[in-house]
């Protein structure tokens, strides 16, 4: 029977976080893990089979963390929820800027479908869309256009923060989400076509 790891999953999955968080990626190896643990890297590959395994659980954790920043986008008093979306992604591209690089700058195994880019980019999609359907009420259709529209937008913003582009300050962040939605929601209320 192979010796008890001095190090839960946990604790390993939290390492590999931090390296991610500080370095990128790239910085996660074995041999640097095991470095921030103050260990070799042999306790690592008793809990895991590789270190493909431990970048997947680094991913997971991205994600919940996004998912925390999304969860309150979406629960923000006095802001439409997607307006609070917005705003979050952008805090979370300048609050983590190696995660969101991780999650959202990726280079992909393969294309997707332009109309079918969002949902796989982000998994909190559906609730995000329900969201702009019940703030602006539209139709399932016209809240997706909607939705694309102002992702592209608040994910360009995003990337100049994540990158130190730019340092834009949330009021002036608020105020460019606000003008591109209204405008594009005063094109669609307005009747012009939307396609």
């Amino acid at each position: 029977m192979p010796p008890k790891c001095k190090f839960t999953r946990e604790e390993l999955i939290q390492a590999a976080l931090d390296i991610v968080r500080t370095g990128g990626i790239s910085a996660l190896t074995a041999r640097a893990l095991g470095a921030r643990l103050g260990s070799s890297a042999k306790p690592i590959f008793s809990v895991f089979e590789n270190m493909e395994e431990v970048q997947q659980e680094v991913v997971a954790a991205a994600k919940q963390r996004y998912g925390m920043y999304i969860d309150r986008g979406l629960n923000q008093d006095k802001v439409p929820a997607f307006k609070g979306v917005g705003m979050e992604y952008i805090r979370f591209s300048m609050e983590e800027p190696k995660l969101f690089q991780l999650l959202f700058m990726s280079e992909q195994q393969k294309k997707p479908d332009i109309n079918g880019i969002l949902p796989v980019i982000d998994d909190n999609y559906k609730q995000i869309l329900l969201s702009v359907r019940q703030n602006y009420d539209l139709d399932e259709h016209t809240a997706e256009k909607l939705y694309r529209h102002l992702w592209i937008y608040s994910h360009g913003i995003a990337v100049l923060c994540a990158t130190n582009m730019c340092g834009f300050t949330s009021e002036e962040i608020g105020k460019m989400l606000t003008e591109v939605c209204v405008s594009i929601l005063q094109s669609i209320k307005g009747g012009m076509k939307f396609d």
